[in-house]
């Protein structure tokens, strides 16, 4: 079940890292003046057992929320290797990562007309926040679609305990193997 969608809404597509960092970006978007729907798409996660928890985990967050999710439910992790095979140095590989994730979405939210979009990469704490709003802003000129900035890392520890309650699958790294080895895991 999806919300009704009230037409005097501006419709946002918000591009969706995973369930529980997802959480408080949707509910602050639902507040204001929006029409939310949310788009997995993640090459980045690796190995396929962890992108298959973390798709799971938007489902079930999709169904709890009642909000519509456009889902890449193919474990395709060809865009993101592709971008880091020279072995680059972790500020590349995130940037390549934001890169493919935010103009993926953008370009969804152009397609399907949608009035802006965003991400929930704004509401992690280990993020890096600036370069995923220079990206996101870039990519709003190229693609001529409006990028939703808001630092929604304010409500870091309300979406860990609602992500809790939820019961969603927590991962213990951002999801590149590059960042699970960093982690040691």
């Amino acid at each position: 079940m999806t919300r009704s969608v009230d037409s005097s809404k501006k419709k946002m597509l918000v591009h969706m890292c995973c369930g529980p960092c997802s959480i408080y970006p949707l509910k602050r978007v639902l507040e204001e003046r929006y029409h939310v729907v949310g788009f997995f798409y993640n090459p980045n996660i690796h190995p396929e057992d962890e992108f298959r928890r973390r798709l799971e985990a938007v489902k079930r967050l999709s169904e709890l929320m009642e909000v519509e999710v456009i889902l890449f439910e193919d474990y395709m992790p060809q865009p993101f290797f592709e971008g880091v095979s020279r072995g680059e140095d972790k500020n590349s590989r995130c940037m390549h990562c934001y890169t493919i994730r935010l103009e993926k979405t953008a370009e969804v939210a152009k397609e399907l007309e949608f009035d802006c979009f965003s991400s929930s990469l704004l509401y992690s704490k280990y993020q890096a926040h600036q370069l995923i709003t220079g990206i996101g802003l870039e990519l709003s000129e190229r693609c001529s679609i409006p990028f939703y900035y808001e630092d929604f890392r304010s409500g870091w520890r309300r979406g860990i305990e609602e992500s809790r309650r939820m019961s969603l699958y927590r991962q213990r790294y951002c999801g590149c193997i590059f960042s699970k080895i960093e982690r040691g895991l």
